[in-house]
């Protein structure tokens, strides 16, 4: 692949949808007692932050979602679907096995011929999606990229399992990634190591007309948060060493929206002051792939984010994935 040195991409626009049902931690302590499961608004919020989540109609796929959030990403572009030559959806939560999300997507949008396909990098699949989309850029394989994460994770839940139910949500974010002749990625940064796979996963699969093993979503929560704090920590370092950058050059930080603990910690440890910390969890949960970027349009459609802010974006996800984008917006 040859990169032209004189060829970025920039975010030109960006986009988010909630599904409509909006379930606050009370309202679901409620739904799970009657089911004999004991929890609080006090219980999740202590130990995640989160205070309220949204979830998908029974009808609605991940590529709902993904269009909704598309189209107020293009409009806040000024671009329309017939521009876009690349489409990336990060989901761990595809409408089915095949085709792609990100076909069903392009199907939506009205448009064909461009390439489009899926990233299933968990909830560092939009950070994994965000650096493939700029590398083609980049090498002049796309000029305008639609890049989106989109979930309902919903539908993985086990709603007899406490530990796991309360923490997740559903929606979808987009960006519109442009060439351009001025910086806008810095740098990017991505691992994984499959050996900590078991730690995070939904580990069944369709074979035979069947689903053998495990449909639901299965986490130890103890393992994650201690391989999300020293990862995150360590990524954050790698992407500001490549990029030439220092802690100092973040004006925001806007992790994956997982727990408000883990967040406050990597702020913690980069001395940036919580007020430059894009905090989100609380009104939508753990929404996987989605959390960056429905966290990156909030704070943008909020003011908060002015162009010429340098953003740090990372994630950290089953695989075990964890990545970073550093960027000038």
């Amino acid at each position: 692949m040859t990169l032209f040195s004189d060829r970025y991409s920039r975010i030109t626009g960006t986009g988010s949808y909630l599904p409509p049902r909006r379930v606050t931690n009370a309202e679901f302590a409620a739904e799970l007692a009657a089911q004999g499961i004991e929890t609080s608004d006090a219980w999740i919020v202590e130990r995640t932050g989160i205070r309220a989540r949204h979830f998908a109609a029974p009808d609605v796929a991940s590529s709902d979602l993904a269009l909704h959030a598309a189209r107020h990403a293009l409009e806040a572009a000024g671009r329309t679907a017939a521009d876009i030559d690349l489409i990336i959806v990060a989901t761990s939560t595809p409408d089915m096995v095949f085709p792609s999300t990100a076909c069903l997507l392009q199907h939506k949008l009205g448009v064909a011929g461009c390439p489009a396909f899926d990233v299933q990098a968990v909830c560092s699949g939009f950070v994994y999606a965000l650096s493939v989309a700029d590398a083609m850029i980049k090498s002049g394989a796309a000029h305008c990229a639609l890049v989106v994460g989109a979930e309902v994770f919903s539908r993985i839940l086990d709603f007899k399992d406490r530990t796991t139910c309360v923490l997740f949500g559903d929606g979808a974010g987009a960006v519109v990634l442009e060439a351009s002749d001025r910086p806008g990625i810095l740098a990017t940064e991505l691992h994984a190591d499959g050996s900590h796979s078991g730690v995070l996963c939904t580990p069944g699969t369709v074979s035979g007309g069947q689903v053998l093993g495990e449909p639901f979503l299965k986490m130890d929560g103890q393992a994650v948060f201690k391989l999300a704090v020293k990862v995150l920590d360590e990524v954050a370092r790698a992407v500001l060493d490549k990029a030439g950058r220092q802690d100092s050059d973040i004006d925001w930080l806007i992790p994956h929206q997982a727990n408000i603990r883990i967040m406050q910690g990597t702020a913690k440890k980069l001395k940036l002051p919580q007020d430059k910390l894009i905090v989100t969890v609380d009104e939508h949960g753990n929404t996987s792939a989605a959390s960056i970027p429905l966290a990156l349009d909030h704070a943008v459609r909020q003011g908060r984010i002015q162009r010429g802010d340098t953003l740090l974006l990372e994630g950290v996800g089953g695989g075990f994935t964890w990545g970073a984008v550093l960027l000038d917006y």
